[in-house]
Formats: C-alpha cells, structure tokens, sequence
C-alpha cells in the first residue's frame, strides 16, 4: 500500500537544521497522529517512559514496552508518558500473557492510541481493542501472517526482517517487504536494518508507509539504558543470531557470554533458565500457576517444547543484567544489524536530533531522485 512519494515536499529547504523539517503525510501518520513516519519499537527495558515520551515529542510513534512490567506498573508508565507529551504513543503488548485481557482494559480506559503486539492476537482481543476505538498493529515476520492478522481486523502491520535485533527470522527486509505490501490492504511498516532517511525513502519506494527502529533508538541520549552499554554496542558491532538464550532465534551483540552459551551442555542451559524462571517470576508479580499459563500459551503460540519454554526465562532477565544493571559480561544485548553501520562511535543524539537527522536525509534523498529524473528527461 503506497504511501505516495509524490505528497511529500522534496524540498531539502524544509528540513533545514535551523528549523523542525516539515510533516511527512502517509497512511501510518494519518492513522496514528504522528507527525513523521518512524516508530520506535517496544523494546523491553529500554522502551520506558522517557524514550516514549521523547520519541513522541519529536515526532514519531513511541511504543510503551510492557511485557516486563506488572499491570500496575504498566498503569503508572502510561501515566508518566501522559505528563511528558500530548502526543499519541502505544503500548506493546504480549498477546499469550495470562493477564492479557486486563492490560487491553487498562489500554482502552486509558484512551491509548496504539496497541502493539510481538505475537498476532486473537481476533477478539482484536475486535475489542478496535471497538473501543484502539489501532491495532501486530508485528509479523512472515506474508501469510499478515495476510491471517489483516483478516482479523489489524488495522496496520509491522514486519521484521532477518536484519533487526531481538526475534527475527531468517528472510531479509529487502525481501520480505515487497512480498507482504503485495499480500496486504492495510498499512505496512518496515522493520530491520533501517537508521537513516535513505532507509525510510527505500521503504516508502517499496511501498511501506513507514519504519520502525529498535537499535537506534537504543543508541540515543533519551535511552534509560546505561552510558557504558550504548558504549559497548558502538564498541562491539558484531552481531550474531543465537537459539541459545531462549530456544528461538534471537539477534544480539557477539559476547564471551553469548560464545559460552552457544558451547554450553543442555542440562546446564536449562538449570539456568530455571533459576531466571522464579527471578523473572518474583519481579512481574506472577504467581507459578500464572507463569505456567504464561508458559503454556506461548507453548501452544511457538510450537515450542516445554525445555524450550523454560529457557524463555532467559530472555527477561539477561537483558535486564545488561539493559537494567549495567553488566555487559552477565547479560545479553539485543541488537540490529544496523550497530555496524553508525561509524561514529560517539553518535548518541536526541531522539529530536535523530528525527530531524533522518527526515532531513529523506528529503534531500528525495530531491536528488526528482533532479535525477529532471535531467533524465531533458537528456531524452
């Protein structure tokens, strides 16, 4: 679904630095309310309030990370993001949590403008949400899962390709983009591997109506996550894909750590995840039986083994050592491959000097095509 490259103002004179670069109309801006089309992913332990808030405030879609949070913590992260911006922003939701239906509730009493998911929800989480007058946009790696979410009402899809940090799977951006664009009605937004405004004129090209970014947000001052790990990230910018930390495939920053649990036996993996299980369990709140549900849903969502679900405790809690604590050594880095193309290795701006950065860039990648057609023309 195009977004029309033509209804944008080519003109690089309105992103000049002096001033806020001009609002970028697509079908992602006019149904969200943002003024640019760029989202900033759900991340969890990173995308709290401040990034939200930040994110908004410049422009983009902000989305709320909840999966670690209890509902009330949740409430009061809504809450804190609401006297920060009058802007919208979304929360990201687990589809298989046992509280699932209560934190929908908290969202449509909130009057949240987005709700996000990383797992496709049901079609009547997805009818609630829409009746109450909440976007959804589930966030898919594959065409015939969006075309199944489109089905059931989505209202907007995400779609990650092989190259973005976190769950990924193994088909390329360049690749999976065009084929779900292709399948689908609703807006699309392009997720992994982008960071500048050439990506996002790329995927508008393709016919996406916008990006959305994880690692570079991370990588910003608004980021809550400590100096010396956005450091690391700069420092490291080696990525490796790993089915080690929680039995699926996961994108993170190559470590000592990540090395050995890639050589480490099974039974040692899975003591480890048992020990993260009732850690995780004590920190959201959840009882063993609501852990156990939890468990048991994404069990029956993944197609995983119960040894694989155990390990899934892994996830919360080694990025929590990294994104929370500070320790790059006990924990693991979720992370794009785009954290080997930021050369500087000082390049932490505002989440507004990011913005402004990137659409500056998307206008002047669109004045060069138009000048570049112009002289096509007159040559012919």
């Amino acid at each position: 679904m195009s977004p029309g490259l033509g209804d944008a103002d080519p003109h690089p004179a309105s992103a000049s630095p002096k001033r806020k670069p001009a609002p970028f109309p697509t079908p992602l801006t006019a149904l969200v309310g943002c003024r640019y089309p760029i989202v900033q992913t759900g991340m969890g332990w990173v995308a709290g309030p401040q990034l939200v808030a930040a994110t908004a405030n410049a422009g983009g879609l902000g989305i709320l990370a909840s999966a670690t949070m209890p509902v009330e913590r949740l409430a009061e992260a809504i809450g804190e993001v609401r006297e920060r911006t009058d802007a919208p922003f979304g929360v990201n939701l687990r589809a298989d949590a046992a509280d699932a239906s209560d934190r929908v509730g908290l969202l449509i009493r909130e009057r949240v403008k987005v709700a996000s998911f990383a797992l496709a929800p049901d079609p009547k989480l997805i009818r609630r949400l829409k009746d109450a007058g909440v976007v959804v946009i589930p966030s898919v790696g594959a065409r015939r899962h969006a075309e199944k979410v489109e089905a059931w009402g989505a209202d907007a899809v995400l779609v990650q390709g092989g190259e973005g940090g976190g769950h990924t799977g193994s088909v390329a951006t360049g690749v999976l983009l065009p084929q779900v664009v292709d399948a689908v009605e609703i807006p699309v937004i392009a997720a992994g591997g982008f960071f500048d405004g050439r990506g996002l004129v790329a995927a508008l090209a393709y016919g996406a109506a916008g990006i959305a970014m994880g690692t570079r947000f991370l990588l910003t001052s608004d980021s809550p996550v400590p100096d010396e790990v956005k450091r690391f990230y700069l420092r490291t910018r080696d990525t490796v894909v790993t089915r080690q930390v929680d039995g699926l495939p996961h994108r993170v920053l190559r470590t000592d750590l990540v090395d050995s649990l890639e050589t480490s036996t099974r039974p040692r993996r899975l003591l480890s995840a048992a020990r993260n299980a009732a850690r995780f369990r004590r920190l959201s709140g959840l009882s063993w039986p609501g852990l156990l549900r939890e468990g048991a849903a994404l069990r029956r969502g993944t197609g995983l083994s119960w040894s694989q679900v155990l390990m899934a405790a892994n996830t919360p809690m080694l990025l929590k050592s990294a994104m929370v604590d500070g320790r790059t050594d006990l924990g693991v880095m979720a992370s794009g491959q785009v954290v080997s193309v930021i050369d500087d290795p000082n390049d932490l701006p505002s989440c507004a000097e990011l913005i402004d950065r990137i659409m500056a860039e998307a206008y002047a990648a669109l004045d060069r095509l138009e000048r570049g057609s112009t002289a096509v023309m007159k040559r012919e």
